[in-house]
């Protein structure tokens, strides 16, 4: 009672402050005058335990007092079906989940295919023309959009992402059917692959100012020129993509045309010696055709099921494919994930990773952690409710490799992601059924997977989404 009154009174004498405060006649109603002040400040009690946990979150993480110590045991680990894989990736300081995620689904079927030991291929090889071509990307889109008035939202959005070290599934497809693949050893990791974000500042400047200039060609173009302005812009691109390739050399080195490989079989034995190309090692090795062979499945509950949608800009190669996928409900799609496991294939898969995550056991689930008990407030929003406000939405891309079936049902799946073999569960996140539920966004399937009725939808014709939808960031 005592520190109830404490409270009282410190609002009191903050009244009249307030009270001098308070718009003038005429102003419109809405603000915090006194009066709503003191109402409001009747929502700290102040009593003994709430005082407990004042004191206690001036010291302490949030997370480390709502840990829920009724859920402290760690969750099963066994898995009824589980895809083979063998090592774990580590994307470090950098935001390139997707493509972790994206070669770790390859490397997987090729270790078994090939009856390797552990082997990666090289993430920075296909990273150097990702930062390549999404450089073009926004220069060729500046080039379109040059009789746009700067403040039209595709003009502005453009500049305001001209380059990132994020994205999706589609930039995987395209990116490897272009440009091959090779082993980590041709084109091993540097720092700024590493740690992206001095690079990404510096290349996102020089192609702001590029596309400016760009934007300048057009603007100062006469009559005449401008009938050939576009064919004038691209050989100033060119020039501009001379320096940007310059600058990905000195910070990622010059990706191999051509290099010499040894096939060790899992007991050590030398199987052969060979060079090859970026293009060959992928075609003899993967030879998967990437770009028509996998669909994209997601569970929005905003927006329709059983509908196309396709979101504008986002892709990483100009010429290369938009992001297309099919939404349905959650339950469609944990039969396919169920069905490529079984067949052990694993699956690019992405999701909210930063809710209820314990990363010392590993776990994604929603009794991780009690913020309701430790704040005395509820939290009731459902999904949809979430991804409308902004409250969620797919921010991390990882490997799904395993489910756990009782009586034909998932109570349990397992990711591999590629934060390091330290992380979570030995370099894995193992999440509840209940929380695939709620947290999970998109899988990419191979077609043998999909049932015909899913396969049918997509002969829809997709629904464009803008670029800008807060739904479609790049994942990280």
């Amino acid at each position: 009672m005592k520190r109830n009154l404490t409270i009282l009174a410190a609002v009191a004498l903050m009244l009249p402050c307030i009270a001098k405060a308070q718009p003038k006649a005429g102003a419109p109603e809405g603000g915090i005058s006194a009066e709503m002040l003191s109402e409001i400040a009747t929502g700290y009690a102040g009593t003994p335990s709430d005082k407990a946990i004042k004191n206690a979150l001036a010291t302490t993480p949030i997370n480390t007092l709502a840990l829920n110590s009724e859920n402290a045991a760690m969750i099963d680990t066994h898995f009824s079906d589980r895809v083979k894989t063998k090592g774990i990736t580590d994307q470090k300081s950098s935001g390139r989940c997707w493509l972790f995620t994206g070669l770790n689904v390859l490397r997987a079927r090729m270790i078994d295919k090939f009856d390797l030991p552990e082997f990666q291929f090289s993430q920075s090889y296909v990273f150097f023309y990702d930062q390549l071509e999404k450089a073009n990307l926004f220069l060729q889109g500046v080039i379109d959009t040059r009789d746009l008035p700067f403040e039209d939202r595709t003009v502005d959005w453009l500049f305001s992402n001209p380059l990132s070290d994020g994205g999706q599934f589609t930039g995987v497809s395209n990116l490897v059917t272009k440009y091959g693949l090779v082993p980590s050893e041709a084109m091993p990791e540097m720092n700024s692959a590493n740690s992206t974000a001095q690079m990404a500042m510096l290349l996102k400047l020089k192609l702001r100012e590029d596309g400016l200039r760009l934007r300048e060609m057009n603007d100062k173009a006469d009559k005449k020129a401008k009938k050939n302005i576009a064919a004038l812009m691209m050989g100033k691109k060119v020039e501009m993509l001379k320096e940007v390739y310059r600058m990905l050399v000195l910070c990622l080195g010059v990706p191999p045309t051509e290099f010499e490989w040894t096939r060790c079989n899992s007991k050590g034995e030398i199987v052969g010696t060979a060079t090859y190309t970026p293009k060959s090692f992928y075609d003899e090795f993967v030879g998967a055709d990437l770009e028509n062979n996998y669909v994209m499945v997601m569970n929005d509950p905003c927006r329709e099921y059983g509908k196309v949608y396709e979101i504008d800009y986002d892709r990483h190669v100009y010429d290369g494919q938009n992001w297309v996928y099919v939404n349905l409900p959650i339950e469609r799609i944990k039969e396919m994930a169920i069905a490529s496991i079984k067949d052990n294939t694993a699956m690019y898969f992405s999701c909210d990773v930063g809710k209820f995550r314990n990363m010392t056991k590993g776990t994604l689930d929603l009794a991780n952690f009690d913020y309701e008990s430790l704040m005395g407030v509820s939290f009731g929003m459902n999904k949809q409710e979430r991804v409308m406000t902004h409250a969620s939405g797919s921010s991390h891309a990882m490997t799904l490799i395993a489910v756990d079936l009782k009586d034909g049902q998932p109570v349990k799946w397992m990711v591999e992601n590629s934060w390091g073999a330290a992380s979570g569960y030995r370099g894995n996140l193992i999440m509840t059924d209940e929380w695939f539920n709620e947290y999970m966004f998109r899988l990419v399937l191979e077609k043998k997977y999909v049932p015909a009725d899913v396969m049918k939808m997509l002969e829809q014709e997709p629904i464009k989404l803008p670029a800008w939808d807060p739904m479609f960031a790049p994942e990280e």
